[in-house]
């Protein structure tokens, strides 16, 4: 990455940070890919440019290594008392994870040592909602939809008299999530991702349910695989500390001679900037979760005003090189503490 690349992606950055403040609630799956490790650096690092305000962060599968981990992350970031949500809905996915087990290193201090110590994640989305203004918060999801499910179907409750519908309808903006593919993958024209097969149902009742007047934009799997994160900048660009959560997370995950595709960094960057042209937008229309897990998506057409709530991202050769530079750029930042 030559030098003059680093210095034109550090001035567009720091020319976005003047946009209005966008509200982030970090919704992840922060246990198998290393990946949402990475979009949440990003999203405190926009946070410390003024670019988003980082609300909280809510957790959709199970590992009881999940909210230490996530506290540890925060605290390195500089915001040790982040709220924290994790799922505790039982058919919500259980996974291992290679490298949550750095909440026990003593090299990343902490508070939270047990998922028990933090509210349910729905609990907590609930209550960052309520204390919002209308029209507001974007939800970056980059998991599965265990918990956009699960606040589809919440009640009223002491923060909040509106069910989960009437609540997404005053309080989110966008919901930007990282699920299905809508494109051909490798010849293969009914590509199942993994986000929305390790959770089916969960993703079929979001498809379907969610309201239809707040806007979803899908990032599908050929995004994120056309965005490598270069090892280079594993290998360089965090060694400013002699221990980097990031960076040990990455090769605990990835090893040093992989390139790690970067598929929930671009729902992210999407919830922070979605009007700066860093991804191009498909035509309105809206996508059903198949049975067996294909994103099947749906033109609107004229007449037909139900069918206006979705759009997937697409991306140019041009785009493709201003996204990996600006995720480089705002994953590699050291933090602001």
């Amino acid at each position: 990455m030559t030098r003059s690349l680093l210095f034109y992606g550090w001035l567009l950055l720091s020319s976005l940070s003047h946009a209005q403040t966008p509200r982030i609630i970090f919704d992840t799956d922060i246990t198998g890919d290393v990946d949402d490790v990475l979009a949440l650096a990003m999203l405190h690092n926009l946070t410390d440019r003024g670019a988003c305000e980082l609300l909280g962060v809510t957790i959709s599968k199970q590992n009881p290594q999940t909210a230490a981990f996530v506290d540890a992350q925060n605290t390195f970031h500089g915001r040790p008392d982040l709220p924290i949500g994790v799922t505790r809905d039982e058919t919500a996915q259980k996974r291992e994870s290679r490298y949550l087990k750095l909440a026990d290193s003593p090299d990343y201090p902490h508070d939270i040592r047990s998922n028990d110590e933090v509210p349910e994640a729905v609990a907590l989305l609930r209550q960052l909602l309520a204390a919002q203004p209308d029209h507001s918060v974007s939800i970056a999801s980059v998991g599965i939809a265990s918990n956009m499910a699960n606040l589809l179907r919440s009640k009223a409750d002491a923060h909040s008299p509106l069910e989960g519908p009437a609540l997404i309808r005053q309080k989110v903006k966008l919901l930007s999530i990282m699920a299905g593919g809508f494109k051909t993958i490798d010849d293969n024209n009914h590509f199942l991702e993994a986000n929305v097969i390790n959770g089916i149902p969960a993703m079929q009742m979001m498809a379907r349910d969610w309201p239809q007047e707040v806007p979803i934009v899908w990032s599908g799997y050929e995004i994120g695989v056309s965005l490598p994160y270069p090892r280079q900048s594993i290998a360089r660009d965090f060694d400013y500390l002699p221990h980097h959560i990031v960076k040990e997370a990455y090769l605990l995950h990835s090893g040093p001679e992989h390139d790690r595709p970067c598929w929930d960094q671009s729902s992210v960057l999407h919830a922070v900037f979605p009007d700066r042209d860093f991804f191009g937008l498909s035509q309105t229309g809206q996508v059903v979760v198949e049975d067996d897990g294909f994103t099947r998506f749906t033109l609107a057409k004229k007449g037909e005003p139900k069918l206006t709530r979705d759009r997937f991202l697409t991306m140019t050769p041009v785009q493709k090189a201003r996204v990996l530079e600006a995720m480089v750029h705002l994953t590699a930042q050291p933090p602001k503490k």
